[in-house]
């Protein structure tokens, strides 16, 4: 029978200012270049797929490149896997021999990650998956043989404990694969899991500022809705997790990528509505990152140090308006920290926009990239922004700051 959760309360200050990270999904599959799912997916047998440990030696990993890139991007934290659904393990794990530190490569990941982290001074966020497809007891489910999936859940537990005692504070934990398959009876995830007994035994006397997500059965911290942005209804402190193409893990073949004006108009529907955007990157298996992501990030961090004080720090928004004689289509998004309101203009029309249904009093008004005042007049709930540039200033969003009498109504 499930018990009720007492509420959850990490460190959420920094979470909420900071709005934009990294992801980072990296491990044996990145050598198949096939995606993270394909050991499932081709259904590889354990042995085999255990070789791929044998090859897995990143000659050009240098995480403080991956670091900096994030840094340069205006991301302000990163969550990185130390263990996916395949069980193979980026960290020192005394409870597993399937790790980089036992295996060719023959070194601790995890703590190279966070040793760059804390240098550039970004939070650091471990993802670990719940799921283990390399063990026979995941698979097998809790009620075929109860002796042995009672010893996985002390491993899994275990691993928990290591991360959260071996490498200091750690700011985020990272659930996934904290699903109940169908068949295994009629469970909850948390009774599955044992979360709370994991989350208050463990976690939280090991870590009590930590942030959790809400994938391993209970409430945790903050909502993580996947491709999808969508904004947390109750209050909750949330995130979307993203690629920039259709995989997490690299996939050579998948050329499906968005494009840098899409992923910054994603950051913006985000953090406009209160939520956080972590965006995703699949490094190659000798530890590069592909140059098509490095190209996006680098164009969002040009876009990130001209408009960055529209981003960070930045309370939601439900404000929506429209471009004026538009009948359809989705306007600008706003913004807001205090008596400052940023309208982020994606679709560039010309000389004039205007803005309905707002009822502030504007006092003056200016492009945050270059400082240049705009003219603007008001009739009734309409702003009218007037005499703009034929072209676009920005080609991905341009960001006019109004400065206001009050705060946005």
């Amino acid at each position: 029978m499930s018990q009720k959760v007492r509420p959850i309360a990490g460190d959420a200050r920094w979470f909420e200012e900071a709005r934009f990270g990294i992801f980072i999904h990296w491990g044996l599959y990145s050598i198949l270049a096939r995606g993270e799912w394909v050991r499932y997916t081709e259904k590889i047998p354990k042995q085999e797929y255990a070789l791929l440990a044998n090859k897995f030696k990143p000659e050009k990993f240098n995480i403080e490149n991956w670091v900096k890139l994030a840094k340069e991007s205006g991301m302000k934290y990163m969550v990185l896997t130390t263990k996916h659904h395949d069980g193979f393990c980026l960290f020192d794990s005394k409870v597993s021999n399937f790790t980089s530190v036992k295996t060719a490569a023959k070194r601790d990941f995890v703590a190279e990650y966070i040793r760059a982290c804390r240098k550039y001074k970004m939070k650091v966020g471990l993802y670990f998956s719940l799921a283990d497809l390399n063990c026979p007891a995941y698979l097998n489910g809790p009620c075929k043989n109860p002796k042995e999936w009672k010893r996985f859940i002390a491993y899994v537990h275990n691993q928990v404990r290591e991360l959260l005692t071996n490498y200091g504070k750690i700011d985020i934990l990272w659930y996934d694969g904290g699903w109940v398959l169908s068949s295994w009876g009629n469970f909850s995830s948390a009774e599955i899991w044992q979360s709370r007994k994991l989350y208050y035994n463990i976690v939280k006397k090991l870590q009590p500022h930590i942030l959790i997500n809400s994938r391993s059965g209970i409430p945790g911290d903050f909502d993580t809705p996947e491709q999808r942005i969508v904004p947390s209804t109750s209050g909750r402190l949330w995130e979307t997790c993203m690629t920039m193409n259709d995989h997490w893990g690299y996939h050579a073949g998948d050329k499906n990528w968005k494009s840098t004006k899409q992923l910054i108009i994603n950051l913006v529907r985000c953090v406009s509505t209160g939520g956080n955007f972590l965006l995703n990157v699949g490094p190659k298996a000798d530890g590069t990152i592909p140059a098509t992501s490095i190209k996006r990030l680098k164009e969002i961090g040009n876009w990130m140090k001209k408009n960055r004080e529209s981003i960070y720090g930045i309370k939601g928004s439900s404000f929506y308006s429209f471009y004026r004689d538009v009948s359809f289509g989705w306007s600008p998004r706003v913004t807001t920290k205090g008596n400052i309101a940023y309208l982020h203009v994606f679709y560039w029309l010309g000389r004039e926009l205007c803005i309905s249904r707002f009822k502030n009093k504007v006092k003056s008004a200016n492009f945050l990239a270059s400082g240049k005042k705009v003219e603007v007049t008001q009739k009734n709930d309409r702003l009218f922004i007037k005499n703009l540039p034929d072209k676009e200033p920005d080609p991905y969003d341009t960001v006019i700051a109004l400065k206001l009498e009050e705060e946005l109504k």
